[in-house]
Formats: C-alpha cells, structure tokens, sequence
C-alpha cells in the first residue's frame, strides 16, 4: 500500500491544506491500479475524504513516536519539515516546496531550519520539489547525497461548487490578493497602488500583527478607507474574489510555487507578481512583475500602464487573456498525481 501523508489538512485556508486535499483526490483514481492501493493519513474528520476505494490512518499526536506502519510500502511525506515519518526500512518520498526560510528569516536562523530539512532528506529515498527554483535552493543548500530529485509542478484549483459573493460587496472596482498575512508575502507594498485613483485594494487570509504594517503603509498614502483585510474566506467567496477582481496582486518575495496565481491567470486576470524566487517560472511571460525592489514610483508606473492597456482591450489584448487561460490550464492535478504514483510504484518495486 501508497500513503500519502495529509496530515497538514489540519490546517485549513492555507497552500499546504490546498496541495494535499487536491493531490489527494487525483490519486485516489489510481488506488487499484497495478495492483496497488493507495492510503491517506489524515486527521479524523477527513476520513472518507476521497471515497471507499482508499484506506485511511488516522492522525494522533503519538504518531511523531512511532508511526505503526508495517502494511505501508511507500510513504509520502508532504512536506518538508513533517513531523510523522513511516518506521525505518519503508521507502519514503519526500516533496520539498521551498526554503522559504532563507528569505524570511534572520541569518542566524538559516542553520537549524536546514538542520531540520537535511534530517527528511537523509530519510527519503526520493526527493520531489514543486519548481525548478527550489529544486536549485535544495541542491545549492542541501546535502542530497546522490538522491535523485524530480520537479513536479502543482495543478490548478478548479472550483466545481457555488461562487457566493461575501457579506460585504467592493463598492469600487478592486485589486484583490490571497495569503496568509505573513511578512514574506510583502502585502504591504500594496496599498501604494490606490493613489490617484479609487479602487478598493482586498487581501484575504489567515491574519497576524503584520495586517499593521500593511494599514501603516495605507495611511502614509492616505488609503487607508480603502483597504480592506477580510481574514480567511471559503472557496466560494476566494473565487468570487477572484472573478470579479479588476487585477489580482501577488508581491510575495518566498514562493515555492505560489497557487493562487495561476488560479487567477485562469479567469484571464491581470496579473501582477513579484520577480522573486520562483513566481517568474511560474507566471512566465504571462503576468507582469513589480519592481524588484518595490520603488512604489516604479511599481505605480507599471500598475497604471498595464490596467490602462486591459481597459482599451482589442485583439492584443485578447490574445494575452487566451494564453493565460491556456497556459493556467496547463497545470493539471491530474499529471501531478500520475507523476508521484509513477514514483511510488517505481520505489516500491525497487525493494
């Protein structure tokens, strides 16, 4: 038996909820195949997640001990810094998403969180990331010991349920943005975008006491009525969001791969991106990046031009919104699953 460890579903309204529930889902049509069952282990409330044709472990906290394992032939550990791994001597698949720390963290802490990420790797057979930018961080800052290292992208979020709009509708056009409001997704720098003219500028995610910094920066432009932090939002509301937006903004200087990009780029969305780590592999020529150190001259410059340029429209125009589509629908969750399972066969048959 495969299992693919989703425990980090216990936290909802992130990119790490999102990868596993979505992974797990295209994987669970491959339970069966080739004579192989696939299993989820996940906390209890998601038993059943994916049908009766997969098992389910359930997570306890005892696990981190020991994680009783004897029917499992592969393990797949979701991330980086998992804290529930198989017993020794099953093969184990590791999917890296990013060093992220080594951007958004003090120097003097880069050491013990690489300690902690050359301890997963030293335990997998194989190691998986989800771009070729952290494929290069992880070989440039991670002793991989000949281990191979394969790069398989994320897919797109398709939303199949309702689109509802939220209890408070924009009363403008609006900029719209979506994250955990940490400092390594440099919101701040947005609220810059709002002088001389009236767009409403929404972030949606999970809040902590950088929402400050954010405001802060809101009222030096004299916006601060303007901008609105929502807090986390369901999948009905994101995508309402995102669909009626006018631009979708991502500043962000630590990505590993960066979800609501290409979620955006799919509704053909102006799309604005930093061009750090790897959101410029991600985005391609198909979005438009911010200056790279955010002068808000610079970046306002950049904003007004191409919002101007989307406004008038005509057939250039329309030519971008048809290869954004096209390029977002290039990710699919369906390839990202055939990839790992390969894998795991691929392990498995290895012993």
């Amino acid at each position: 038996m495969f299992v693919f460890d989703c425990s980090l579903m216990k936290y909802p309204n992130t990119g790490l909820y999102e990868f596993c529930d979505n992974l797990a889902r295209c994987l669970a049509i491959h339970s069966g195949s080739r004579n192989e069952r696939m299993g989820f282990y996940v906390p209890g409330k998601y038993v059943g997640r994916w049908g009766d044709k997969v098992s389910y472990k359930v997570l306890s906290a005892l696990h981190k001990i020991y994680m009783p394992a004897r029917d499992v032939d592969v393990w797949h550990a979701a991330y980086q810094r998992s804290r529930y791994l198989p017993p020794r001597g099953t093969r184990m698949v590791l999917t890296i998403h990013d060093l992220n720390f080594l951007y958004d963290k003090p120097r003097f802490k880069h050491a013990k969180h690489l300690r902690w990420v050359q301890s997963r790797v030293d335990r997998a057979d194989r190691i998986v990331t989800i771009s070729e930018y952290a494929r290069k961080d992880v070989e440039a800052h991670v002793d991989l010991k000949g281990k191979k290292v394969d790069v398989i992208y994320n897919g797109l979020n398709f939303f199949d349920g309702d689109i509802s709009a939220p209890e408070r509708i924009p009363e403008r056009r609006f900029l719209f943005s979506v994250g955990t409001v940490l400092p390594k997704k440099n919101f701040h720098v947005l609220p810059s975008l709002l002088k001389d003219n009236d767009y409403e500028l929404i972030i949606a995610g999970n809040k902590s006491s950088y929402e400050n910094r954010i405001m802060e920066e809101a009222r030096q432009y004299g916006v601060e009525d303007r901008v609105f932090l929502t807090g986390p939002v369901p999948a009905s509301e994101k995508y309402w969001y995102i669909k009626n937006c006018s631009a979708f903004l991502f500043p962000s200087i630590a990505e590993g791969f960066g979800l609501p990009v290409i979620e955006a780029m799919f509704y053909q969305k102006p799309i604005f991106l930093s061009d750090h780590t790897s959101l410029p592999e991600i985005g391609g020529a198909h979005a438009f990046y911010f200056d790279h150190d955010f002068d808000r001259e610079l970046m306002r410059r950049k904003f007004d031009e191409v919002m101007a340029m989307f406004d008038r429209g005509g057939k250039e125009v329309d030519r971008m919104k048809a290869e954004m589509r096209t390029h977002a629908a290039s990710f699919s969750w369906a390839n990202t699953a055939k990839r790992y399972f390969d894998i795991y066969c691929e392990l498995a048959s290895s012993r």
